[in-house]
């Protein structure tokens, strides 16, 4: 029964290719913006879950420390919450790594009468240090310490950046939401134009005895069709432009600094799934009015 169901399902959508076509395309450029919205959201995820990881606070001491508030300084830091460990840089280490770095600028190191750099300590946190309100917590206990001058860990920026990807994701969701909606509607107005392509056989089939769900399952077989059809063309547009991208940036913009991960085949099955109930959505919605009359 189920393969006489699916093949007057195949049978209605080469019977009526335009329509089926049209929503079809219409099905896969909601997946193809959709999971490309999801996609930019897994990769900075992992980029600032690596920043994270590898994320080291720099603290900048007070001038004329001794060897007593050093090492004070030194227990008082390790006895803070998610301090893995550190590294004292003396001030004279931290300008011949900055004369290292700059060394095509070495014009600019030839008047330094004096070393304008103060002694640091670069701090590493512990792995379960997640959320960025830890690190914040951390920054300003060390700041507090008496013999620390300034702490830097790129706070600005990092909270730049974080903004800006929540605002990102609030236009996904409200992006996604719009397009999962016009997508049923599409897809209910294309099985509404079918049924009524149909409607005399449809009322011959229940004129013979014929039960609803006799009647509505060829559809949403045909519903659930367009919504797999859709995703994978979609999905595959998707991994055509990632491809491109990634190969791009790989090998002009930022060579080996950021690597990119296409989606999983867990989020790429659910978009699959998601996608087919679309497809079946509207299906239910355009049967249940036209059933009513």
């Amino acid at each position: 029964m189920i393969t006489l169901f699916f093949k007057r399902a195949l049978d209605d959508i080469f019977k009526n290719r335009f329509l089926n076509l049209v929503t079809i395309i219409t099905i896969s450029l909601s997946i193809l913006i959709a999971s490309a919205f999801i996609l930019f959201f897994v990769n900075t995820s992992e980029i600032i879950n690596s920043w994270k990881k590898g994320l080291r606070i720099m603290a900048y001491l007070q001038p004329g420390i001794d060897n007593n508030g050093l090492k004070e300084l030194k227990q008082k830091i390790l006895a803070l919450d998610d301090v893995e460990g550190f590294n004292f840089i003396p001030k004279q280490e931290a300008l011949n790594r900055l004369k290292e770095q700059m060394k095509h600028q070495s014009s600019l190191f030839r008047n330094l009468t004096q070393n304008p750099l103060p002694d640091s300590i670069e701090i590493r946190m512990t792995a379960a240090t997640e959320s960025w309100q830890k690190i914040d917590t951390l920054a300003a206990q060390l700041e507090a310490l008496p013999q620390i001058d300034e702490v830097e860990y790129g706070q600005r920026w990092v909270g730049r950046f974080a903004q800006i990807i929540s605002l990102f994701r609030l236009a996904g969701y409200a992006m996604g939401a719009l397009f999962f909606m016009a997508t049923i509607f599409i897809v209910a107005n294309t099985i509404r134009l079918v049924i009524y392509s149909r409607r005399e056989e449809v009322e011959i089939m229940r004129l013979v005895g014929a039960t609803d769900n006799f009647i509505k399952i060829p559809f949403y077989f045909e519903g659930v069709i367009q919504g797999a059809l859709g995703a994978m063309i979609g999905l595959a547009m998707l991994y055509i432009a990632f491809m491109f991208v990634s190969s791009n940036v790989d090998k002009g913009f930022f060579p080996g600094l950021f690597r990119f991960h296409f989606l999983s085949p867990t989020i790429l099955l659910a978009i699959l799934v998601v996608s087919m109930l679309v497809g079946w959505l509207g299906c239910f919605i355009s049967l249940k009015q036209y059933l009513k009359h």
